[in-house]
């Protein structure tokens, strides 16, 4: 991997990068003006939005944060190797512990507000779904973009965080929608 830290270097291998995630940020945006009427009818699905798609995008990132050390460090290897899977299931873990408590948090949150017309269980399963689903997903986007930058030379540090937040961040509005079309 090379290390070079010129300004020259680090626009050459993150522009591209950047140009890229923003297109995807554009899309989250469609995606989500497309639920927008289930939104306003549901003001505690609309509180759940940001907090599920930022803690979908922290878990991607702690993840990426200790696989990034763990390929510096040289222990980590892209087959059966503990240290992936342990924190794969580890972040997972955490999901299906936060994401509840979300749901309680967006459903509290809407009910002060005098908005809240979906029943307190019903934004709990939502958030707990979209959350074990996020997690797995921000477990495939983050080995998949750490063995990329690996593949492709690049410093994991610079490129995984960026392209694991914004992809969480489409797949979160994406999966909070199926979700919601499934059970609302």
């Amino acid at each position: 991997m090379t290390t070079e830290w010129t300004v020259r270097a680090i626009t050459r291998a993150m522009l591209p990068v950047l140009l890229v995630l923003t297109l995807v940020e554009i899309g989250s945006g469609l995606v989500l003006g497309g639920f927008e009427a289930t939104l306003l009818r549901y003001p505690s699905l609309l509180v759940l939005v940001p907090v599920t798609i930022g803690t979908a995008g922290n878990l991607g990132s702690i993840l990426a944060a200790r696989l990034s050390t763990a390929f510096h460090l040289g222990t980590l290897s892209f087959g059966a190797d503990e240290t992936l899977l342990g924190n794969g299931v580890a972040t997972v873990a955490l999901a299906l512990t936060v994401f509840p408590l979300v749901g309680v948090g967006a459903w509290a949150l809407s009910t002060l507000t005098g908005g809240a017309r979906l029943p307190p269980l019903t934004v709990v399963v939502v958030a707990a779904l979209s959350g074990g689903v996020l997690a797995v997903l921000a477990v495939v986007v983050t080995v998949v973009a750490t063995y990329a930058a690996y593949r492709f030379e690049l410093d994991p540090d610079d490129v995984v965080i960026p392209v694991v937040t914004n992809t969480c961040d489409v797949l979160g509005v994406v999966v909070l929608f199926v979700v919601v079309q499934l059970l609302v």
